[in-house]
């Protein structure tokens, strides 16, 4: 991930173009072409093609505080993806998904903290939501989504703890009584984030999604801001040729 500035974007009806990269709608596919450099400690060129493939689009728009000043928009929530990336060993073809979160303010001046996570489930997907407002109120709520993109809110199955991130980042997720949920691989492991597989049980079913933890106490720390200078640099003059 790269910041870069106004000069590097470019947006059409069917195509968001930012510095090298792009994504594009083709067919019923977000085809994502990707063309950067990693961050440290491993730098290196990343470059290839991500397909993504919903197997429906919903209309469905997740309010995560009353004003609706923060929007969760779960776009193709039961995907298709494909990753074909220039490197040996970077080809694969899996579930996914394709979401994204919109909002008027900043994440860390409305939470304190959420755990988020979206599971194959009963021939769609599962995803649930769980987070501290800063006022002390809080958001707990469970979507089912069909294949066909039909969405519908379910029972929350209890809260389940997870062991800690390698940078102690709290987490939890739901699974059904007595089962003890578990990281099956990590994805990115930061002070304030986690993301990673996690194994789960939902009605019976055990099954492997995404899950996502955000502390954003430590989030607004001024001793961690600068951090993601390091991690996402900024490439404020980057132009089109």
């Amino acid at each position: 991930m790269t910041d870069r500035g106004a000069s590097a974007l470019r947006q059409s009806t069917d195509c968001l173009t930012v510095g090298p990269s792009s994504m594009r709608w083709e067919g019923g596919r977000l085809i994502i072409e990707v063309n950067e450099i990693s961050s440290p400690p491993l730098v290196s060129r990343v470059r290839g093609r991500i397909t993504v493939t919903p197997t429906a689009l919903t209309n469905v728009e997740l309010p995560l505080t009353p004003d609706g000043t923060h929007i969760w928009r779960p776009f193709g929530p039961t995907s298709a993806i494909e990753v074909d990336l220039d490197a040996p060993g970077w080809q694969w073809q899996g579930h996914g998904y394709f979401d994204a979160n919109f909002g008027t303010r900043a994440l860390e001046q409305d939470f304190r903290a959420w755990n988020w996570g979206r599971y194959p489930a009963r021939g769609g997907s599962t995803c649930f939501y769980d987070a501290r407002r800063i006022d002390g109120s809080s958001l707990a709520t469970a979507v089912h989504f069909e294949a066909n993109g039909k969405a519908k809110t379910i029972p929350l199955p209890p809260k389940a703890p997870m062991r800690r991130s390698l940078w102690l980042v709290a987490r939890d997720t739901r699974a059904d009584a007595g089962y003890r949920p578990r990281q099956v691989k990590p994805m990115l492991d930061a002070p304030f984030y986690c993301r990673a597989a996690v194994r789960t049980c939902l009605d019976g079913e055990e099954t492997t999604g995404v899950h996502e933890a955000l502390d954003l106490t430590r989030f607004r720390s001024p001793l961690l801001k600068p951090m993601l200078a390091v991690r996402v640099p900024r490439r404020a003059w980057w132009r089109f040729d």
